[in-house]
């Protein structure tokens, strides 16, 4: 087995396709330009919130970490520790290739909080109009510690934009059951033993039925944070909800659209619009991100540029070709099997890793890892992709 360095990994799955870049956003900037100007429908970011900390990914390493729920590794995710006006640059320019990016329909979603909201609002004035202003999105949560010295703050704000008054904006596809939130009216039930609610107001009769559709406001109280051991997490700061991601992509898109997210961290967005229908793309520098991307995009089609790792390393396993299909074991490597935290086999093809099978460890498989996978005989040379818990992407294939 020798190390390579592809230029991209692709792999098959559930949903709609996309690409994820580990790069620096200005990196690709002509390239997303020339390919995309134009032809996406929503953008969305999240980016760092100007806090001034520093961001890891915690990690579980070997199958005592997984049974005991703590993660005994922690590796360096992003600082949020730039200067006021290094910060501004960056937001503006990335606020203008989102601008750039965007079709006539299109809309962006901005992610932040008290820290920043201010300066982006001025931005997104800027670039994008102050008439294109849509909505300012409060997230209500209630995880986080309480304070004894001010109100305790239990909300972001998400900026909403249009590119132009041609917008697409489908409220219905996010309406959910009135519920019983209008305790003040009279409660009623009609023929067909529907719960309503009515209200005399000037001469007239209103009524609200519980089971009726409604569209959210613009404060939404009805997300979660992701909690410590949900299964969907991957130990990546600042991970966001896949409901909230859900929401704002079927609000703003249909599918089969092109869904951008310049600050992808840990993939909740294109995972989202994946499940959805939805093409993705999204762009992080952050080795890090790239490793909780894959873990999130496991099940989705997804092609990954630049996720090798520079790094060199080693592993010993063993390949056999057999009547109907290959077979790879792994029977050792660089730091002990336990730093394995997933890994998949395939092919090595004009540049790239095709990854044909993989496995990875799970809450739901308590960490156990299979050492040894079959797949498919197909054209190319047989390689393998190794993730270690130091968030790095090793891969292996044999001499030709």
């Amino acid at each position: 087995m020798i190390q390579f360095y592809p230029e991209r990994e692709e792999q098959a799955g559930n949903g709609a396709p996309g690409r994820i870049y580990c790069s620096e956003l200005e990196s690709i900037r002509d390239f997303l330009i020339a390919e995309y100007a134009g032809k996406v429908q929503l953008v969305y970011m999240d980016p760092p919130f100007g806090t001034g900390d520093h961001f890891v990914m915690r990690m579980k390493q070997g199958e005592g970490d997984w049974k005991s729920g703590n993660a005994s590794v922690t590796l360096p995710a992003y600082d949020d520790d730039l200067p006021l006006d290094e910060y501004l640059a960056m937001m503006r320019s990335a606020i203008s290739l989102a601008h750039e990016l965007l079709s006539p329909t299109g809309s962006i979603f901005v992610h932040c909080d008290w820290h920043r909201s201010a300066h982006l609002r001025i931005l997104l004035d800027e670039i994008f109009g102050e008439r294109n202003f849509v909505n300012e999105i409060i997230w209500v949560y209630q995880t986080g510690g309480r304070s004894r010295r001010h109100f305790s703050r239990k909300h972001d704000n998400i900026f909403f934009y249009r590119k132009s008054s041609k917008l697409f904006f489908d409220s219905e596809s996010v309406s959910a059951p009135r519920g019983a939130r209008d305790n003040h009216l009279k409660r009623h039930v009609d023929s067909d033993g529907r719960v309503y609610r009515s209200v005399r107001t000037a001469g007239k009769v209103y009524t609200y039925y519980d089971d009726e559709p409604v569209p959210p406001s613009d404060v939404w109280d009805d997300v979660s944070h992701i909690q410590q051991r949900d299964p969907r997490r991957t130990g990546y700061d600042s991970q966001k909800p896949g409901a909230l991601m859900e929401r704002i992509v079927k609000c703003a898109s249909r599918e089969g659209d092109l869904v951008v997210d310049l600050f992808c961290g840990s993939a909740s967005m294109p995972a989202a619009a994946s499940r959805l229908g939805r093409r993705y793309l999204g762009v992080d520098k952050s080795t890090t991100a790239m490793h909780a991307s894959m873990r999130t995009l496991a099940d989705n089609p997804a092609v990954f540029y630049s996720a090798a790792s520079s790094d060199s390393a080693w592993c010993k396993a063993e390949f056999v070709m057999g009547i109907a299909d290959y077979v790879f074991h792994i029977n050792d490597f660089e730091g002990g099997l336990d730093k394995i935290d997933s890994w998949a086999a395939g092919y090595y093809i004009d540049g790239a890793f095709q990854s044909m099978t993989s496995e990875m460890r799970t809450s739901q498989k308590k960490g156990k890892l299979t050492f040894t996978l079959h797949f498919p005989i197909r054209m190319g040379i047989p390689a393998i992709r190794i993730s270690d818990t130091s968030a790095r992407q090793l891969y292996f294939r044999l001499e030709e």
